[in-house]
């Protein structure tokens, strides 16, 4: 396999989705930095402490809510039917489409919010159920407030929907910054002189603010964009029927994947004090590559491949085309960031968390659990481009049935993992909460490989970069030596200073030895540098 996917397969998928994948990434990057400063803020106010347990643990239960009927279901079942209507122009169907959608959801949302406000003793109970006295009780007064934020939250990514089918990327996926503003200002307007579980109650209201403002934001936008739009209950049309139809299998393979992040808060529950919370940090550094490099690129070509024309062998050639570009830009920045987790995950935990109550030992234990989750890294990242491709092919069965594979490992070797794992080699049960991790990356993989492998039974042979890859995993491990070094050297001790001592060398490594040896998305990156100047 050569390096240069400069020829005429591969270009066009580069050139046509570009753009957009620059502008989600740049939306993305400034939200999870956002992120970043509202995970530090947490961190610092509540370090790894049973009231951090209970504020990670309600923050994920209402998110089960936005998630199933947010942004990921909207992507794989509204947007290929409202995209192709926008192709075609008919702007009176596009209306009546997003319409029908928009109230759905939020007549089943506001149900689900006021049931889920009545049944939290239940749910925390079911998610957390190692949680006891205080703990217990100060997460059921967060769910509580946290409900309400989540619906605002689905009405969001039905705006995300819209916009992106309109090719608005950017301001869909800054909106979050607003939300994270909204939890920052209240932790520092009341945290000086609250009691903490008092504090946690105050920023899961931030939530509520932020989540409300994050809506009526891309509102106004997208009444312009969709004049047509009317609101109505009747599902008496085709492609409402067809969105209907698609959002059921993505439904349940969005509830399979969020149950296995809350079968994770289970099992952690039941751990040591703190593992909970530094299982959540771990996530949050997790999620960032993915949220910044899968995420992008994937989103970027669903309403891409979703619009595209021609018969049955021309769609099939120009989705193996794209997908064979898109996992070597994947591939170029996730790469890098697994090395990194896995050689380096100290440093990166410092500099975002080391702050107040949260100490460099809770850095460390951090570090172990995310260099469990650099295991599915590569994975799990570009599983998000083969799943986009499936939704443009309105195929939303063959990702559940992975899906449901990929929880059912999760679930077995994460209790494996947690307990019998560290019993039978004699560590602290409070690293069980890497196993967790781990063997999520385990799972990942064999859901890779089979989306993979169903993909090309669909379209015929998709071309592996290995080679390619297996150069990128040697840079990186080059520049995460270099950054050892520094650190061996330098031994800094602020840890916002270590990053940037360690981190920059590491980059920098990475990025000269590929340039060195012809990588194309090097090459990309400089000319892009070079026409910013």
């Amino acid at each position: 396999m050569v390096d240069n996917s400069k020829g005429p397969a591969a270009q066009p998928a580069h050139t046509e989705t570009g753009r957009s994948a620059f502008l989600v990434a740049s939306g993305i990057f400034l939200s999870r930095l956002a992120g970043l400063v509202r995970e530090s803020a947490i961190a610092g106010f509540f370090g790894i402490s049973p009231v951090a347990d209970a504020f990670r643990a309600a923050m994920r239960i209402p998110n089960f809510l936005s998630n199933l009927f947010g942004e990921g279901v909207l992507s794989a079942s509204f947007i290929p039917v409202y995209a192709k209507l926008i192709a075609q122009d008919d702007e009176q169907e596009a209306g009546r489409v997003a319409g029908v959608i928009l109230s759905l959801l939020a007549l089943v949302t506001s149900v689900m919010v006021l049931l889920g406000v009545f049944a939290t003793p239940y749910f925390i109970d079911v998610i957390a159920g190692g949680f006891k006295g205080q703990t217990r009780e100060l997460a059921i007064h967060l769910v509580k407030i946290f409900f309400p934020a989540a619906g605002l939250m689905v009405l969001s990514a039905w705006c995300l929907g819209v916009l992106n089918s309109h090719r608005k990327f950017f301001l869909s996926y800054v909106s979050p910054v607003i939300w994270n503003a909204a939890i920052i200002v209240a932790l520092l307007a009341f945290g000086r002189h609250t009691e903490i579980p008092r504090l946690a109650a105050y920023a899961a209201w931030g939530s509520v603010v932020g989540s409300a403002l994050q809506f009526f934001i891309q509102l106004p936008i997208v009444l312009r964009l969709v004049p047509k739009l009317r609101l109505t209950l009747s599902i008496a049309n085709q492609n409402v029927r067809m969105v209907i139809r698609n959002f059921g299998p993505v439904f349940v393979s969005r509830g399979v994947v969020q149950l296995s992040g809350y079968i994770d808060t289970f099992l952690a529950s039941y751990l040591p004090a703190g593992a909970l919370a530094a299982l959540s940090n771990a996530q949050n550094l997790y999620l960032l590559p993915i949220g910044l490099f899968g995420m992008s690129v994937s989103v970027a070509e669903l309403p891409a491949m979703s619009s595209t024309l021609g018969n049955e062998q021309e769609i099939a050639a120009a989705l193996g085309r794209r997908i064979e570009s898109s996992t070597r830009r994947i591939g170029f920045f996730v790469v890098p960031s697994a090395i990194a987790f896995l050689a380096l995950g100290d440093v990166v935990a410092g500099a975002i968390f080391q702050v107040g109550r949260f100490t460099h030992s809770d850095a460390i234990y951090v570090w172990g659990i995310l260099a469990g989750s650099a295991v599915g890294l590569v994975a799990s990242t570009v599983g998000r481009l083969y799943n986009s491709a499936y939704y443009a092919l309105r195929d939303t069965r063959t990702p559940l049935r992975f899906a449901i594979v990929r929880v059912t490992l999760t679930t077995v070797l994460g209790f494996l993992f947690a307990w019998p794992l560290p019993h039978l080699l004699g560590i602290d049960l409070r690293w069980g909460a890497a196993g967790l991790t781990a063997s999520a990356g385990i799972a990942a993989w064999i859901e890779f490989l089979l989306l993979r492998s169903g993909m090309e039974r669909r379209i015929g042979r998709i071309p592996a970069p290995a080679v390619y890859l297996a150069k990128l995993w040697l840079c990186a491990v080059v520049g995460a030596a270099a950054g050892w070094g520094v650190k061996l050297w330098l031994h800094p001790s602020n840890p916002r200073l270590a990053a940037v001592l360690i981190l920059i060398p590491y980059g920098l490594v990475y990025l000269g030895l590929t340039a060195a040896i012809g990588i194309d998305q090097t090459q990309n990156l400089l000319r892009r540098f070079k026409r910013a100047k």
